[in-house]
């Protein structure tokens, strides 16, 4: 299990900031994690795209593909690159910006009461085991930090806009540190 601190900081992951947070409503109970697939550029793995993303330095001209989204004021709370590196870009306390237009059991804003965890991929191949053995160790310690009541994919918060984490993630692979929470699928 990963600890996660009082201002839900991990000490085991790498710390990178980003401007692209804010607070959370007052009383919210973090109670969602989403799971996100995200590469960059699209179906490359171990560059420094997603980090540039994350924290607003993604040059336009690199790739091609970035000059769509360069712009993007998007984030995460964490991700999880391919060989299992964890990556913490806001800390649990604080609302990152990674569900966008959203609702999970009636209720909107899915940002407001969840948390974002970005595995390095895409919806056309398989997660690595590192990856599930650094996403479970992570979920063992946000169970034990908050009240995590379901564990969902982007494309279950907004369905019809988004499908990741797609096909190839595989539930069934989530451990037991996940007892006790509702996994969508």
């Amino acid at each position: 299990m990963i600890e996660i601190d009082a201002h839900g900081l991990v000490s085991a992951a790498r710390q990178l900031h980003t401007p692209n947070q804010d607070q959370r409503p007052e009383a919210i109970d973090i109670s969602l994690v989403v799971i996100h697939n995200i590469s960059l550029p699209p179906g490359q793995y171990g560059g420094d795209g997603v980090l540039q993303l994350f924290t607003n330095r993604l040059d336009k001209d690199a790739h091609p593909y970035y000059a769509s989204i360069h712009q993007l004021r998007v984030s995460a709370h964490f991700f999880i690159r391919r060989d299992g590196e964890l990556i913490q870009f806001v800390p649990c306390e604080q609302r990152a910006w990674h569900a966008g237009v959203s609702s999970w059991q009636q209720r909107e804003r899915c940002n407001d009461f969840s948390v974002g965890i970005e595995l390095e991929g895409s919806d056309d191949e398989p997660f690595m085991a590192p990856q599930y053995e650094t996403l479970n160790l992570l979920l063992g310690g946000l169970r034990q930090r908050y009240p995590i009541a379901a564990v969902v994919g982007h494309s279950d918060i907004a369905p019809g806009r988004k499908t990741d984490p797609g096909p190839y993630f595989d539930w069934s692979r989530l451990s037991a540190a996940t007892d006790l929470i509702a996994i969508a699928h």
